[in-house]
């Protein structure tokens, strides 16, 4: 049906209720142009309406399929499945639940439309009628087109769509779409803050969000499909503090003198992490809090992190395939694009190594908040090193060697400052292992080793007896 057929249509449908001597069905206060007004409430046939496809609860869905080059023609036949689709599939718990509620009791709240049948509010109990089998929608009809007042209908969508009510079945990315898009027209934070229930200062954390997850995308290569930040919203808001808080300022939750490139490799690290959705303490650990507690706020600690990753990831990446932006379904590409991404970070008994960086590190974190606790971290590397298995191949490669020697290193280091007694002790021990076995061929160097052993044995008897 045309625009000018459904106008028609919807006018005869106001025309004759308004001269029916019971009148209209009834009336609701909206608020309109800076007034409560009250409207009459209409009965007009669902085939006479058009989904809104920036209706906010779908907004990042259409934004995304518009991005792929895949334009939403509402009015026709396609466009309203493809839209009832995308509005049921927002919240499939909650519209199931809601669904069983219209079939026996009906449309229970009003909507709204524009005089040429657009949705403005009430594009889910639409949906949720047409699939009920109704008929009719109990709604406003305001007497304006989407087109001749803009931002006043934008204004009541949001004071609907984003009022307690509704917010909670929303997917949480929505709001920051919703946030840009007022923003991006002109709205100040102010109004916006209004029409939406929240704070200014809410408003502006959205606003800062929404402009790290434009960049994140923008990282990737996967501009305008907003689909991709799905799941992901703690990460962001944990992100967006951060870098405010570490950027263009020495920040003393971070390690001391740290500089803008290493927040620069704070972002590009966590962005890593969040791509495969890895998130709750863990994450946070990488720098939430104050300075003790992650490992932004410890230099050696993170420049361990830090390199260990990029050594790891690079390579993953450096092998991943361009983007094919003619694929058919872009989000499904996009989402096994991330998925194989991640399996490419796993090893052979399926553990990924971003997983295995940040528990390591965590643990030389809480090795650092124990360093006044000498018995539980000694206890701690005994375990350690009584776990390991021995036969397994990887023990005698170079990189674990070079570990042991470095562990042996260290011990001896703690036993000479603090125990020359037990230190002696240790080497009698290893001195009383050694094997000669059949070496006649290195009997030559064995005994000059030997005789160094008896000049450092002689000379330490003289410094005892000179104490």
């Amino acid at each position: 049906m045309t625009k000018d057929a459904r106008i028609q249509k919807i006018e005869e449908i106001v025309k004759r209720e308004n001269q029916n001597p019971d009148g209209p069905y009834g009336k609701v206060d909206i608020p309109w142009e800076d007034a409560l007004s009250p409207m009459a409430v209409y009965k007009i046939p669902l085939e006479y309406l058009v989904y809104n496809k920036y209706n906010g609860r779908i907004l990042s869905r259409t934004k995304s399929l518009e991005t792929e080059g895949r334009g939403i023609n509402a009015e026709s036949e396609e466009g309203r499945k493809l839209l009832e689709k995308l509005l049921f599939e927002s919240n499939l718990g909650r519209n199931k639940q809601t669904l069983e509620s219209i079939t026996k009791m009906g449309q229970e709240k009003v909507g709204i439309i524009t005089r040429d049948g657009i949705i403005i509010d009430g594009n889910r109990r639409a949906m949720l009628l047409s699939k009920a089998g109704a008929s009719y929608f109990k709604t406003v009809v305001l007497n304006v087109t989407l087109e001749e007042n803009p931002l006043e209908i934008e204004k009541l969508e949001t004071t609907y769509q984003m009022g307690e009510d509704e917010k909670l079945s929303y997917n949480p990315i929505e709001k920051y779409l919703k946030v840009k898009g007022l923003s991006e027209r002109g709205v100040s934070v102010e109004k916006i803050a209004t029409w939406m229930g929240e704070t200014i200062g809410t408003v502006k954390e959205y606003l800062d969000v929404m402009k790290i997850m434009d960049d994140y995308l923008d990282y990737l290569g996967y501009n305008g499909i907003y689909t991709q930040l799905d799941g992901r919203e703690d990460q962001f808001i944990n992100l967006t503090k951060w870098l405010l808080g570490f950027y263009e300022k020495e920040s003393e939750k971070g390690f001391d003198h740290y500089k803008n490139t290493d927040v620069d490799d704070l972002k590009i690290i966590s962005y890593d992490y969040i791509r495969i959705k890895y998130e709750g303490k863990d994450f946070r650990n990488i720098a939430y809090g104050h300075k003790e507690n992650h490992f932004f706020g410890d230099k050696q600690i993170w420049e361990s992190f830090r390199d260990y990753h990029f050594e790891h990831v690079e390579p993953v990446k450096f092998k991943e395939e361009k983007i094919h932006l003619n694929t058919d379904n872009f989000e499904a590409y996009l989402k096994d694009r991330d998925t194989q991404f991640f399996n490419a970070t796993l090893n052979d008994k399926g553990r990924s190594f971003l997983d295995e960086n940040i528990e390591m590190h965590s643990q030389q974190l809480r090795n650092k908040k124990s360093a006044n606790e000498p018995l539980k971290l000694v206890s701690n590397a005994i375990d350690a090193l009584t776990a390991i298995n021995q036969k397994h191949p990887a023990f005698s490669e170079g990189d674990v060697m070079e570990k042991v020697e470095a562990i042996n290193e260290k011990t001896f280091e703690m036993l000479k400052k603090n125990s020359p007694e037990n230190l002696l002790a240790q080497v009698i021990r290893i001195l009383g292992f050694v094997d000669f076995g059949n070496n006649k061929d290195q009997k030559d160097e064995l005994l000059m080793k030997v005789k160094d052993i008896g000049k450092i044995a002689y000379q330490m008897e003289k410094n005892i007896k000179d104490l």
